[in-house]
C-alpha cells in the first residue's frame, strides 16, 4: 500500500483526514475549531510533525534493511516495488497524454516557417484537457439554459428564500421545546402542574411583599380582578416582569434574575388568581382587560 501512494501524498492526505475529524466532532461549522480554540493549531502541527517523523524512520528502517539483504534479494525486493507502482506509471502516462505536447525531439514537425530574431513557434494542438473542457461547459450551458431559463427552475434567490422559511419553521419548532428562548413574542400560558408549582415557588419568595401571597395586592396591585395597569394576559403578564412596571413607581425588571421560563412559570401562577377572592382585596387599578 506505501508503495501505491507515494509519501507526498500520503502525508498531507492523512493529515488533512484528522484535520477533517476534528473539525467534525468540534467545529461548530461557522469557523475551523483552531479558531476558538488555539491548542487545536498546535496540536495539528504535533501531528503533522508526528507524520514526517514516522514516513523518515520507515524510509530509514527499509534502506537499512536493504542493505542487509545479499543481491539476489536485493534484485526481488526492486522488483516488486517496481511492480506496485503502476498506479503511478499510470497516473504519469495520462498525465502526459493529456498534455498533448509533441516530445522535443519531435518538434521539428511541428515548427511553422517563419521566425523572429531566431525564435521559432511551435503549432502545438490544444491541449486535451483543455478541449474537453471547453466541451463540457458547452454542454453545462445548454444543462443551465434549458434548466433555469426554458423550464424556469429555482433559481438562487428562489433556494434563498425557501431555505429561510424553512429555518423559520425550524425555528419555532425548536423553541417549542427549548423553555428557555421563550420571549414576549412566543410565550403562552402553562397549565402543566409542574410549571404552575415552580411558579408559585417564585411568586412566594419574590412578589409577596407587594401583592399578598392570595394576589390581593398591597403595594403593588390587586391581581385577582379584571383590572390591569399595563395590560392582562400571558403576554403582557411576562413583559411586565420581565421589563418592569411604570418608570419611577413600578416594580424592578426580574430579567436580570430570573430566567424566561421562571418568568413565564411565574406568570402563568398569577393568571390563576384571576377571578379568586382575597382576604383584603385592593381597590381595582386600571383598565379591565379582556384577552382575545
Amino acid at each position: 500500500m506505501r508503495n501505491l501512494i507515494p509519501s507526498y501524498v500520503r502525508v498531507p492526505l492523512i493529515f488533512f483526514i484528522i484535520w477533517g475529524l476534528i473539525e467534525f466532532f468540534v467545529g461548530n461549522g461557522h469557523e475551523p475549531a483552531f479558531m476558538n480554540n488555539p491548542m487545536i493549531l498546535l496540536f495539528l502541527a504535533l501531528v503533522l510533525l508526528l507524520i514526517i517523523a514516522i514516513e523518515a524512520i520507515i524510509v530509514t528502517l527499509e534502506n537499512i534493511m536493504f542493505q542487509s539483504l545479499d543481491e539476489t534479494a536485493k534484485a526481488k525486493y526492486l522488483a516488486s516495488k517496481n511492480s506496485s507502482s503502476k498506479i503511478n506509471a499510470w497516473i504519469k502516462k495520462t498525465y502526459v497524454k493529456m498534455l498533448g505536447s509533441k516530445p522535443i525531439e519531435k518538434e521539428g514537425e511541428i515548427i511553422l516557417d517563419h521566425e523572429y530574431d531566431g525564435i521559432k513557434e511551435l503549432d502545438n494542438d490544444l491541449p486535451p484537457w483543455w478541449r474537453y473542457g471547453f466541451y463540457a461547459s458547452i454542454v453545462f450551458a445548454f444543462v443551465y439554459l434549458a434548466r433555469y431559463h426554458v423550464f424556469n427552475g429555482d433559481n438562487q434567490y428562489d433556494e434563498l428564500e425557501t431555505t429561510l422559511e424553512l429555518a423559520k419553521l425550524e425555528l419555532e419548532e425548536y423553541k417549542k421545546n427549548a423553555k428557555d428562548l421563550v420571549d414576549f413574542e412566543s410565550v403562552t400560558a402553562l397549565t402543566d402542574p409542574a410549571d404552575l408549582a415552580k411558579g408559585k415557588a417564585i411568586y412566594e419568595a419574590n412578589c409577596v411583599a407587594c401583592h399578598m401571597a392570595d394576589g390581593g395586592g398591597g403595594i403593588g396591585p390587586n391581581l385577582t380582578d379584571q383590572h390591569w395597569i399595563l395590560g392582562g394576559g400571558i403576554k403582557n403578564i411576562f413583559h411586565t416582569v420581565s421589563e418592569g412596571g411604570r418608570s419611577g413607581k413600578g416594580m424592578i425588571a426580574w430579567k436580570q434574575m430570573l430566567k424566561p421560563i421562571e418568568m413565564a412559570q411565574v406568570s402563568s401562577y398569577i393568571l390563576t388568581f384571576e377571578g379568586t377572592t382575597p382576604e383584603k382585596p385592593k381597590e381595582a387599578e386600571g383598565d379591565i382587560w379582556v384577552d382575545n
